[in-house]
């Protein structure tokens, strides 16, 4: 499997230039887009095809701090979601039933101002843990920390999902 730092010419860290990035990107599908091989044989249009699949994937990948976490971390060999491994600060886990409760109240009731409030809260939540995973991959790098707080990150975006599915459905 390709490293999907190498392919866009960046250095393996989570905190990266999304500009570069997206230049990056831009230049590879552009090199790689099936409408330059429409004249080609089968085998290339079918290399064509699996480049621009690699590309969207690993853009996709980086782009995205919890994949791009994730990925990272996966490249040292460590799988932040392996099912065997439960361990979770008890705290944390307090606080993911409140927040949940939380959000089925609001559902029930359907209060939309509340709902708003709860969006911010847990936007606010991704932020700050965002912030903490670069730090912990800047300082310490400390992979246990940082693969409890991809869980922790990937909680609040899976939760922030519900909350706008729920607004969606209201407005």
């Amino acid at each position: 499997m390709q490293n999907y730092f190498e392919l866009f010419s960046l250095t393996p860290n989570f905190d990266i230039d999304t500009n570069q990035l997206e230049s990056a990107y831009q230049h590879q599908v552009a090199r790689f887009h099936p409408d330059n091989f429409a004249t080609g044989s089968d085998k290339e249009k079918n290399h064509a095809l699996q480049n621009t699949a690699l590309i969207n994937s690993a853009y996709d990948t980086l782009k995205s701090a919890l994949l791009r976490a994730t990925y990272l971390l996966e490249l040292d060999g460590i799988n932040a979601f392996d099912e065997k491994d439960t361990q979770m600060d008890v705290d944390f886990l307090m606080s993911q039933i409140e927040l949940r409760e939380a959000l089925e109240g609001i559902e029930l009731s359907k209060d939309e101002l509340d709902l708003d409030d709860f969006i911010e809260q847990i936007s606010e939540k991704i932020k700050n843990n965002i912030k903490r995973i670069s730090n912990i991959f800047e300082s310490t790098k400390d992979k246990e920390q940082i693969k409890n707080s991809v869980r922790e990150l990937k909680f609040y975006e899976q939760l922030n999902i519900h909350a706008k599915q729920l607004m969606d459905e209201w407005m």
